[in-house]
């Protein structure tokens, strides 16, 4: 088992490694569960023996969660269960529904204790470690949300065996994402046949890559610096997913982002990392995209969270681990959104 502290105002430990499900304990005596309807009845029912909550809440899969219209009956039926200020929520599932507990937990009587149990391979690198909370709008991805830190984090690689290899792919994302931003060691071990459920570089791969997480939230818990750095090929990759309505998954569209990041990089000067993201995207083999025009994408990229006043920031890459902050003229971002779109489409990568 891997041990990883995130430090910062409050910090926490994540846990990675097999049969956390079973093993859990929190101090607090009153808990409300939280799982998504699709979740296996198994890992329900072990962590049910594990905390005897007080309340399990079952919700949407995936993004059907995370609505303004859950989130308050979630809240409605915590208040109606008389749930006290000492009680804590715990987030049990794949990265929607512990974004949709943590913003629960930090809503609930002005903030209650957080846990998060992620159960797919996205939602232990990326959603369930770092703070960030929130449901989406009709308008853009995580548009209202929070940053309240769990108090722990358990990541029970044995749930990810039961993942289709699609969605564990989806994860790998993040992880590859990881390697291009801080740890280039990450790149050839996700891509390794041995990370895999089960796999012999699974659970150390897994664990760096949260490592590299957990040490940007110590330094910047509410994204004030280098955060926002967490998000590269994210603006492209939310946009993708508000526009489909979501048929493009998560982990798909930053694959797809993150190629689309790399292409504006090249194009500002910086080292030609395409070669990565192409490779990357020929071994997650993401679902075709349907025809898109930059005018139609572009609206939900402006909304970008990364956006100030003064317009939409991308994030790129001087090279390998070396991530910034650029404001991209429109023309760039427009033809590289035409050569990009090629190449998405027809999987010549």
């Amino acid at each position: 088992m891997r041990r990883i502290e995130v430090g910062g105002p409050q910090p926490y430990a994540v846990e990675v490694g097999p049969g956390l499900l079973a093993r859990v304990r929190v101090p607090e005596r009153q808990i409300a569960l939280l799982h998504p309807a699709d979740l296996p009845a198994a890992y329900v029912r072990a962590v049910q023996a594990a905390l005897s909550p007080a309340l399990t809440v079952e919700v949407p899969a995936r993004d059907d969660c995370k609505t303004l219209e859950v989130f308050s009956g979630v809240l409605s039926g915590l208040a109606q269960a008389n749930l006290p200020r000492d009680a804590a929520v715990v987030g049990l599932g794949g990265g929607a529904v512990t974004d949709l507990a943590g913003y629960v937990a930090a809503s609930y009587l002005r903030g209650v204790a957080f846990y998060t149990l992620p159960t797919t391979l996205l939602s232990m690198v990326d959603a369930a470690v770092g703070g960030k909370t929130g449901v989406n709008l009709p308008e853009g991805k995580n548009l209202v949300g929070a940053f309240w830190p769990p108090k722990a984090v358990w990541c029970d690689t044995d749930t990810l065996a039961t993942l289709p290899p699609a969605v564990f792919a989806e994860g790998a994302a993040e992880a590859y994402k990881h390697g291009l931003i801080a740890d280039p060691t990450l790149l050839s071990r996700v891509l390794s046949p041995d990370f895999r459920p089960g796999g012999p570089g699974l659970e150390d791969t897994l664990a760096d890559a949260i490592a590299v997480k957990a040490a940007v939230v110590t330094r910047d818990l509410t994204e004030q610096g280098e955060r926002a750095f967490l998000n590269f090929g994210h603006t492209l990759a939310h946009a993708l997913e508000a526009v489909t309505d979501h048929a493009v998954t998560h982990g798909e569209a930053v694959g797809y982002g993150m190629h689309y990041a790399a292409l504006l990089g090249r194009a500002l000067g910086g080292a030609d990392l395409t070669g990565h993201t192409r490779a990357f995207l020929r071994w997650q083999r993401p679902r075709p995209l349907p025809p898109l025009t930059f005018d139609e994408v572009w609206p939900y990229m402006a909304r970008d969270k990364k956006a100030d006043s003064e317009g939409v920031r991308f994030v790129l890459l001087h090279s390998l681990a070396q991530p910034y902050l650029a404001r991209v003229p429109s023309a760039v971002l427009r033809r590289e959104f035409g050569r990009w779109q090629e190449e998405a489409m027809s999987y010549e990568l």
